[in-house]
């Protein structure tokens, strides 16, 4: 099992932290990904080499989602088979915790069973402002976002089945996006969550992290909040649309609200399906465009049905059309939003070109020199 640490400019925590690991837990291997420190970081990963793990190191900073790759691919490569425990190197994770996930890694693989494990904290006692708002946004957004409930969508200390490896270098994010983005797409791609409670550690008022609440918690909801505006778009074209329409047509068809509907649809749809699909969701291929077209169709013909079954009954009660139509795209705009992740602009993704492996230039690889590397053993962390 290996323990995968990415960790930026670190603090003294790490190498203590590692020593600690082997002397609790020989099986394990120790991967730590430098990203881009700078040489006045390079005694910190002296000393971490020293405790036992292995170092990759960046020329600069890439981001911790692609350290976390870079991490994954070695392990891939030169662990074919193992699982990760992925932590942070400021200390905030306990040896107990991290021990505890991979106890937990080892009876779901002897159980037969491929589950993410969350190690998450309860955000009680002294806990820094920023990290219980950040999280607190973070989650609330997530539930909406996903359709499942995550207490801790920030947590570093997870367990990742080897199963799952080649999965999670198609997740896209080279920061801290990456680890929500994990979250979002992880049912759609047909794994699930599992939480472990782990103990809440803020060294220092946290101050080492690199998390910033606001900036990042916007990078990480960005998709949602994209979707949000192309749906506010699509709403006014088809409310305009609905209302020309409708009295255009009222005098000559007596059935005029359904086919007022329909054609006020047919021209929202077509700009929200470019819009989310270029924008939202990042897809601009065009080998798979009439894939996602004849998806986007079979959904928004489901919602259309919806759309009309609603309001016709919604009006038929004595609401005003205004009213209804609010009523019933707020009730169908979550629902459009997880059905387009999923299905219609899910699937298989491209690795991007940010997420590549780092040249021979940019990568230096170091093995531990004290122990043989069959017995290194310890565990990392890297913890915003």
């Amino acid at each position: 099992m290996i323990v995968l640490i990415p960790a930026f400019e670190p603090g003294a925590h790490l190498a203590p932290l590692t020593r600690r690991l082997r002397e609790s837990d020989v099986t394990l291997d120790v991967l730590v990904v430098d990203d881009g420190s700078g040489a006045a970081f390079a005694a910190v990963f002296d000393e971490v080499r020293r405790a036992g793990a292995h170092v990759v190191q960046y020329s600069h900073n890439r981001g911790k989602g692609a350290a976390m790759k870079t991490g994954i691919r070695d392990v891939l490569e030169q662990w074919p088979g193992h699982d990760v425990i992925t932590a942070d190197a400021d200390g905030q994770h306990t040896v107990a915790d991290i021990l505890r996930v991979a106890d937990e890694l080892r009876a779901d693989r002897a159980a037969g069973k491929s589950v993410l494990l969350l190690g998450c904290r309860d955000f009680v006692g002294d806990v820094p402002l920023r990290s219980r708002v950040g999280n607190d946004v973070s989650r609330g957004l997530f539930r909406v976002a996903a359709g499942w409930s995550a207490s801790d969508t920030q947590t570093g200390l997870r367990g990742l089945p080897s199963d799952m490896l080649p999965w999670l270098l198609e997740v896209p994010g080279d920061r801290f996006e990456y680890e929500t983005e994990m979250l979002l797409r992880l049912r759609g791609a047909g794994y699930r969550a599992r939480e472990i409670a782990i103990e809440t550690v803020y060294l220092e008022q946290n101050e080492s992290s690199h998390f910033r609440p606001i900036a990042d918690s916007l990078r990480v909801t960005l998709p949602m909040l994209l979707f949000a505006g192309s749906s506010l778009i699509a709403f006014a074209i088809d409310t305009v649309a609905l209302l020309i329409f409708a009295a255009l047509l009222s005098p000559w068809l007596g059935s005029w609200l359904a086919v007022s509907i329909v054609g006020a649809r047919v021209l929202s749809a077509s700009a929200n399906f470019w819009v989310n699909r270029r924008f939202v969701f990042a897809q601009r291929g065009r080998p798979q465009a009439g894939r996602h077209a004849v998806r986007y169709a079979i959904l928004a013909i489901a919602l259309l049905a919806s759309n009309i079954v609603w309001m016709s009954a919604l009006t038929d009660l004595g609401m005003s059309l205004i009213a209804a139509k609010i009523m019933t795209e707020t009730v169908l705009f979550i629902t459009s939003y997880h059905v387009q992740r999923r299905f219609v602009f899910g699937g298989k993704m491209s690795v991007r070109p940010s997420d590549a492996r780092p040249t021979s230039q940019d990568r230096q690889t170091a093995q531990p020199s004290t122990v043989p590397e069959q017995l290194a053993a310890p565990l990392l962390q890297n913890v915003r």
